[in-house]
């Protein structure tokens, strides 16, 4: 089974503008972009034909090309990474049995989430789409809590039935949980939204022709389209083997991550 990964990365974002190219230092120093760190990720992953950064601006992609990435220039008019995926598999001419979106804004992906991914499309022909969840434990599921108490979308959670097919993705802290939980709890009821996917060819070549539904506006939430339009999206549990995993969605993760790194030992 071929597998192309593509890294999406836009510098107009509207929460956090060139956050593709802020530095994080790891733990030996040496700063390195977000675009660079999330590559480094992505060529990690074992079973993977492919990786392409696909972005539509030139500064971007510069800084790809310099470090060493194949880069896929695409249009100003993708509305998120999903569509900037399918148009850079387009791009390529295609023929991927599966399309992996590692979005830009995820270093501390670990490579056994996405090679999980790879597996459950294997496993499971009849899934067109499939996503990661990582149980929270104390730590963060009260991280969770505390940015969206002070206004901050500090990741996004999952709940799904018990065929893992997902039940709906908030950046709300879901489900309701009528009790807190200690720091150093191993586990919690709630999953973390892992953002990255893995795509069958067509249903990735759908996606930009679907209608943008209330639930994906009022979220922003991609993948809320795949839902809207009838679609089935596969949650599959990950194991974090002792690390830990954060997106950088704001300016205030960039401490958050650094310490992380740091504490990992991750250069």
């Amino acid at each position: 089974m071929s597998v192309l990964v593509v890294i999406p990365a836009r510098y107009a974002s509207t929460r956090y503008p060139g956050k593709p190219l802020v530095a994080l230092t790891g733990a030996s120093g040496v700063a390195s972009t977000l675009i660079e760190r999330s590559w480094r990720a992505a060529m990690s992953v074992q079973g993977v034909d492919r990786v392409v950064v696909a972005t539509d601006d030139d500064r971007i992609a510069d800084a790809a090309r310099a470090f060493g990435a194949e880069v896929v220039m695409t249009s100003t008019q993708c509305a998120n990474g999903t569509e900037r995926c399918a148009e850079a598999h387009a791009a390529l001419g295609g023929g991927y049995d599966v399309v992996v979106n590692l979005q830009g804004d995820a270093p501390l992906t670990p490579p056994w989430f996405v090679e999980a991914l790879i597996e459950a499309m294997q496993a499971s022909q009849d899934a067109d789409i499939a996503t990661p969840v990582l149980r929270c434990d104390g730590a963060t599921l009260n991280g969770l809590l505390a940015d969206r108490k002070a206004g901050r979308v500090g990741g996004t959670t999952a709940v799904f039935d018990r065929n893992r097919k997902a039940l709906y993705f908030s950046k709300e802290v879901i489900p309701y949980i009528g009790t807190t939980f200690a720091e150093d709890a191993d586990e919690t009821p709630v999953f973390h939204h892992v953002g990255v996917y893995a795509y069958r060819p067509a249903a990735l070549a759908a996606y930009p022709g679907w209608a943008v539904g209330p639930l994906e506006q009022l979220e922003g939430l991609e993948q809320l389209r795949f839902m809207e339009s009838g679609g089935a999206v596969l949650c599959v549990e990950v194991d974090a083997r002792g690390r830990q995993f954060w997106e950088l969605n704001n300016p205030e993760d960039v401490p958050r991550i650094e310490t992380m790194m740091s504490q990992m030992g991750l250069e």
